[in-house]
């Protein structure tokens, strides 16, 4: 568990957390995500940060610090899916405190399932992050037709724009 006592005496001192999956990791107090409602199937869970991992850029992971054991494998639609277009519900901009579209990251959780051929992606509830409070929260879209598990095409736009 973190020392909440010493990140408010430091709050942006470099803190080390060994990661069942990651190994050990680097973080900043500023670094860290809130999801003051959790997430689906975590609703305890409330700190996360992102990591990137070497090689697969496409893919964001959100590691819980309440929980090192959960991390959710996620991607920013965009560089999958260039057509997707959700429309966020009012109470995901009020909640969140969303004044301009720059303000506010977009990713949706990523799924593969043992023994499944393809990823999927749930673009029905993407999870929003407000850039300049750290705050985010899983919305499920009232329109759009999304799916919860939309399949990831085998060779995607962003995979083969830099090859």
């Amino acid at each position: 568990m973190i020392d909440t006592e010493t990140i408010v005496e430091s709050p942006d001192r470099a803190i080390a957390v060994d990661l069942p999956r990651f190994g050990e990791c680097t973080y900043r107090e500023s670094e860290v995500l809130t999801f003051p409602w959790g997430l689906p199937g975590f609703a305890s869970l409330h700190r996360f940060i992102a990591l990137y991992l070497e090689g697969r850029e496409r893919f964001v992971w959100l590691q819980s610090l309440d929980d090192t054991s959960i991390a959710l494998p996620t991607a920013d639609p965009w560089q999958i899916f260039d057509d997707y277009a959700p429309q966020l519900p009012p109470y995901a901009t009020s909640s969140l405190d969303l004044q301009r579209p720059e303000e506010f990251a977009t990713l949706c959780v990523v799924v593969v399932s043992p023994g499944a051929v393809t990823m999927t992606m749930n673009l029905l509830a993407p999870i929003i992050i407000n850039l300049r409070t750290r705050t985010g929260r899983q919305v499920t879209l009232e329109a759009g037709g999304y799916s919860v598990q939309t399949p990831i095409p085998r060779k995607a736009p962003a995979a083969t724009a830099g090859a």
